[in-house]
């Protein structure tokens, strides 16, 4: 590709990107600084060194945790070009790798950060459009009791058109962000203008004062200046989607310049105007331009809340492959592309979470403690996590202590101030994660209890090989696929079926599904084949955590690479187990309680039939008793 090419190219994807990966952040001076100035001025109006101290550390927290430590360092750690805390701890915490205490540590750590993103994503919505609608109050108050019924209807109507998907909705994401940006950043012009004093702030050192001084304000203005950098994470996250350059590109050209204008713009308003700390982002522009600027503000803030219900879709099937939780019906919204996609359960359980947070709280104010929480625990959690991964890289230790060591320790410093809110809402996003988390790891439990239960039930190859030679079963012409999760044995089904029914298809693959990972799984390594003997082949398909695991195009794949006899895929019939969990409390693994939830979510899990895209006339299904 010649560099011009590859300039045309990074252009559009650096627009598309804008409406995704800064939906959230390029919000955010909606809410930020007047909840960092209250905090600064909780019984007075707030004081000039106030303001200079916090649009400073609104403004170097900008530098250091998002240019810095995300936009430079964090997207550095990728998985084959993928990002988001699910990959990075495939990366950190293999399931190949050897069962120990730190690997078990990790997994819980990882997946707590992977639940803090629910909690995110429950969040999100509701504050940004709160503090959207929130500006029909500044020049009518009387519309104050309006707020929170027409959030409730935006965010019901959001939730309720997610089925049919975003596809061209989605195509002016980025052109909208974009606008969105170009305004905030007249308005910041506009503000600064009038009060030039507020560059001081481009300097650390108004922050550095400020907070030396304020005593045991510090925390709660540090834990409202944190709300600027909340977002941070879908620079990580969707770093597939888009590639890091045109990330990057986006952030420093565009976004950065806007939101620092913005912030300083607000700043030079409360040094003007103390007064207008209530609204300072609504207060820069002009009386005429205000309901447009509420509409605006609001359409910005569905984007934002779009982006991070789709990050919440695509979390959920990444977690599903790499079985942190059941099989769940995900329905793909286009033809063409393959990341749209609709998960019912999510989007359901999210809206519930999201108008229960909005009823609940009732103003950004309000919410902004229980935002703050969940993002600053999960990026002290990426940061850990990154820091292993660059050990394993075998990157030099004093660079990984001093650089990741520094990162960590603003990020904990995040985390405590923030923490000030725990009991004034910060507990609901540590709830959620809370009860994701649990669910998750009872369902990697059981799902291990349930591979020892199927390994010991199973025959292997020479037991099964020798009963069907000692007493053979009719021959049915044509193959048949049988599918099993575990490579060693032979599949449950496959023995039932000839006990049952004495009868054994002329060729048999025995297919289990294993999902890598790694984002991709190359063609020419899709499928790993062995001989077995009788008619019988074992196939391993390989897919990675980014891709659908269809098993006949796998199987096709394999055919026309020369591996298996494959020739009419319409003819051939698929033999799946329908499990059925007893729970006795027999394991010391789990109690009887745990194992009853995770039968309850077996139960409930979608077929393998329909999860691995098997034609459904092809299907037959033989049911399985396993007790644990």
């Amino acid at each position: 590709m010649t560099s011009s090419k590859s300039g045309q190219a990074l252009a559009p994807a650096s627009l598309f990107c804008m409406g995704v990966v800064f939906g959230d952040i390029g919000t955010s001076p909606l809410y930020t600084l007047n909840t960092a100035a209250k905090a600064a001025t909780p019984l007075g109006a707030v004081a000039p060194a106030a303001v200079l101290g916090v649009v400073s550390l609104i403004f170097w927290s900008l530098i250091i945790v998002i240019s810095i430590k995300y936009a430079i360092l964090i997207m550095r750690a990728d998985n084959h070009g993928e990002g988001g805390i699910l990959a990075l701890l495939a990366l950190v915490s293999p399931q190949r790798a050897r069962h120990s205490r730190r690997r078990a540590a990790m997994v819980v750590i990882g997946l707590i950060g992977a639940t803090l993103l629910y909690g995110d994503g429950a969040i999100t919505p509701a504050i940004s459009v709160l503090s959207a609608v929130e500006g029909l109050k500044v020049y009518a108050p009387q519309l104050g009791r309006l707020v929170v019924p027409l959030t409730v209807v935006i965010l019901l109507g959001l939730f309720m058109i997610q089925r049919k998907g975003t596809q061209f909705v989605g195509r002016l994401f980025g052109p909208v962000m974009l606008l969105w940006f170009i305004v905030i950043a007249i308005l910041g012009v506009v503000g600064i203008v009038k009060a030039p004093a507020i560059l001081a702030a481009l300097s650390p050192l108004p922050a550095i004062t400020y907070l030396l001084h304020a005593g045991p304000l510090a925390f709660a203005v540090i834990g409202g200046a944190f709300l600027a950098v909340t977002g941070g994470e879908a620079f990580y996250a969707d770093m597939g989607h888009f590639g890091p350059r045109p990330i990057r590109l986006a952030w420093f050209t565009v976004a950065l310049p806007a939101l620092t204008l913005s912030y300083f713009g607000q700043g030079a308003l409360l040094l003007a105007r103390p007064s207008a700390i209530e609204s300072p982002f609504y207060e820069l522009a002009p009386q005429w331009a205000h309901y447009p600027l509420v509409v605006l503000a609001t359409v910005a803030t569905v984007i934002a809340s779009q982006s991070i219900i789709s990050g919440a879709y695509s979390m959920t099937e990444q977690a599903v492959r790499l079985g942190f939780l059941p099989r769940m019906d995900v329905i793909h919204t286009a033809r063409t592309e393959i990341g749209q996609i609709y998960v019912p359960l999510v989007n359901w359980l999210l809206m519930v979470a999201t108008l229960t947070a909005v009823v609940g709280f009732r103003s950004a104010d309000a919410l902004a403690g229980a935002f703050g929480i969940a993002v600053s625990l999960l990026m002290a959690i990426t940061t850990m996590m990154a820091t292993f991964v660059a050990l394993q890289w075998k990157v030099n230790v004093w660079v990984v202590a001093l650089v990741n060591g520094s990162l960590l320790a603003l990020d904990l410093l995040f985390f405590a101030s923030t923490s000030t809110k725990l009991l004034d809402g910060g507990w609901f996003p540590l709830l959620i994660a809370f009860i994701v988390s649990f669910l998750m790891l009872t369902w990697r439990k059981g799902e291990q209890i349930m591979d020892a239960v199927r390994l010991v039930m199973r025959q292997t190859l020479p037991q099964f090989l020798a009963y069907v030679k000692a007493d053979p079963p009719t021959r049915l012409p044509g193959a048949a696929v049988v599918l099993g999760r575990l490579t060693q044995g032979v599949p449950l089904a496959l023995t039932a079926n000839v006990r049952h029914n004495r009868v054994l298809h002329r060729e048999l693959l025995l297919v289990a599904v294993a999902i890598a990972e790694i984002p991709r799984v190359a063609e020419t390594e899709r499928a790993t084949v062995t001989e077995v003997g009788e008619g019988l082949t074992r196939v391993e398909l390989r897919f990675g955590f980014m891709e659908y695991p269809d098993v006949p195009q796998g199987l096709m794949t394999a055919a026309a690479q020369g591996k298996i006899k494959f020739a009419e895929p319409a003819a051939v019939t698929y033999y799946t187990g329908r499990e059925t969990i007893i729970p006795l409390g027999q394991s010391p693994l789990m109690s009887r309680w745990r194992e009853s939830l995770f039968a309850l979510m077996h139960r409930n899990a979608q077929r393998p039939a329909a999860y691995f895209k098997i034609p459904v006339p092809q299907v037959m299904e033989i049911g399985v008793e396993l007790e644990i």
